[in-house]
């Protein structure tokens, strides 16, 4: 594990090693893809991270967000004002209520990005004990039910679980955004907004799925689907990769 301090703050990452995987939409003959090596995140972004973005950034507090970069009403609808996020607790949760546009500023100004959706799925395959656990009957079945359990308010970071690559709640806190989360690498505001490829994406029913038993995957995708770049959710945060 790495820390990597740049700007104002440290946050601790986790070395994803290089692998190949099959993602959940394409052709059962269709060969596992290869995954470079890449640094994730141990953790969610919390709110005491996005505080400390938004004081150095003020054009991405709560009042000022443009509106072409974030829905005002949902934006950092949790926090009690520009620069009150909360409680000690609340401090320690995965910040929620923020779009594509203000995860992706964030992450830009560590030096760092979004994942991808297959570096993302990549690391999220892994059990507590082993790196693809993708297709283990009781790794899903314990997904399933961490989806479907899901706490309001979203729980601290620390009660995340740690799986075997050392990244921690990328189930059971928040969904996560991703760079691609519409089917493209997106290079400027207007993608981000607009159109996805709905062959990829369309969740809803399990044509063209490698693994139409992998229901989590499902979930994951038919949520994506539904996003735009200015989408605010509050069970929707995120964590950087490099």
């Amino acid at each position: 594990m790495q820390a990597i301090m740049i700007g104002f703050f440290v946050s601790s990452m986790v070395t994803v090693p290089a692998g190949t995987f099959r993602p959940l939409y394409g052709r059962a003959s269709d060969a596992p893809l290869p995954v470079a090596a890449f640094a994730l995140d141990r953790d969610p972004v919390t709110r005491r991270d996005f505080l400390a973005f938004v004081r150095a950034q003020p054009s991405w507090r709560r009042s000022a967000v443009k509106r072409v970069h974030a829905t005002p009403a949902g934006y950092l609808a949790d926090w009690r004002d520009d620069l009150e996020a909360g409680d000690a607790d609340d401090l320690r949760r995965p910040v929620t209520n923020v779009s594509w546009f203000a995860a992706r500023a964030y992450c830009t100004a560590q030096g760092k990005r979004l994942p991808t959706i297959l570096e993302w799925e990549y690391a999220a395959a892994a059990s507590a004990t082993r790196r693809d656990a993708s297709r283990e009957p009781a790794f899903i079945q314990s997904l399933v039910t961490r989806y479907a359990s899901r706490r309001h308010p979203v729980p601290p970071v620390a009660e995340g679980e740690t799986n075997a690559y050392g990244v921690r709640g990328m189930h059971g806190l928040a969904w996560e955004w991703v760079d691609d989360f519409n089917g493209v690498l997106v290079s400027d505001d207007s993608r981000a907004v607009g159109g996805r490829d709905h062959d990829l994406f369309c969740a809803s029913a399990a044509i063209g799925a490698v693994d139409p038993t992998n229901y989590p995957a499902f979930l994951r995708h038919a949520v994506r689907a539904g996003l735009t770049g200015r989408t605010t959710l509050e069970t929707l945060g995120f964590r950087c990769a490099r």
